[in-house]
């Protein structure tokens, strides 16, 4: 009687344990669940960008920046501004097309973006090119055609030389100011910047780096979440 006692006791306190270690982990996963929920991404200002890639009227701006409103021709001929992407999360890069060296790279990882957010409708793209005479509407047509891109999904612009100029510099961040005084007057970097719903910039990316387009995934699900 006693050893009958004794083995029901065992068998007891072993469902015991293993009530508790699954209780254990389910709390483990609401937690983790919770925390990447909760994920606050920064907002970015233009004294947080390197000086060098920020017009000098903005330098010491520490909050409160937004992207301008921009006035652009895609890949269609189409005038694209700001209301194309309202209500929209998107990724913004500078770029152009006989670009042999990092713009290839950066293309490439852009269509990755787009294919993996391709059902996802608050996800969109933009690049601008920094030599918008030499990149024209036919230019950047069979460039589209020729990377796989989805007209819905992603513009690829060009316009005035000035405008896309201030919208580097005072908008997105991502061109320093003198170029090399050829074709290209001013240098773009490699950055992907990820723009919220509300025109704040939420994050800055190598776009030639395959962990920073992971990173870059993993924001633009916290934000559209």
């Amino acid at each position: 009687m006693l050893f009958r006692s004794r083995k029901q006791f065992n068998f007891k306190m072993g469902i015991y344990r293993i009530y508790i270690i699954l209780l254990s982990f389910v709390v483990l996963c609401i937690v983790s669940c919770n925390q990447t929920s909760t994920k606050q991404l920064p907002v970015y200002n233009p004294s947080d960008f390197d000086p060098e890639l920020v017009d000098r009227s903005l330098l010491n701006t520490s909050e409160n920046h937004t992207v301008a409103d921009f006035k652009l021709i895609n890949q269609n001929g189409k005038t694209i501004t700001q209301e194309d992407y309202k209500n929209k999360i998107y990724v913004v890069d500078f770029f152009f097309t006989s670009c042999p060296t990092i713009c290839p790279i950066m293309t490439n990882n852009m269509v990755k973006l787009q294919d993996k957010f391709i059902n996802n409708n608050e996800i969109m793209f933009l690049s601008l090119s920094v030599t918008p005479k030499i990149d024209s509407v036919a230019v950047l047509r069979k460039y589209a055609d020729n990377k796989g891109v989805i007209d819905a999904k992603w513009n690829i612009t060009t316009g005035d030389k000035k405008h896309i100029y201030e919208l580097a510099r005072k908008s997105y961040f991502a061109v320093v100011e003198q170029g090399d005084g050829g074709l290209q007057d001013f240098i773009h970097t490699p950055n992907f910047i990820l723009v919220d719903k509300k025109k704040q910039i939420r994050g800055v990316y190598d776009g030639t780096d395959d962990s920073e387009i992971l990173r870059l995934i993993d924001d633009i699900k916290i934000l559209s979440n």
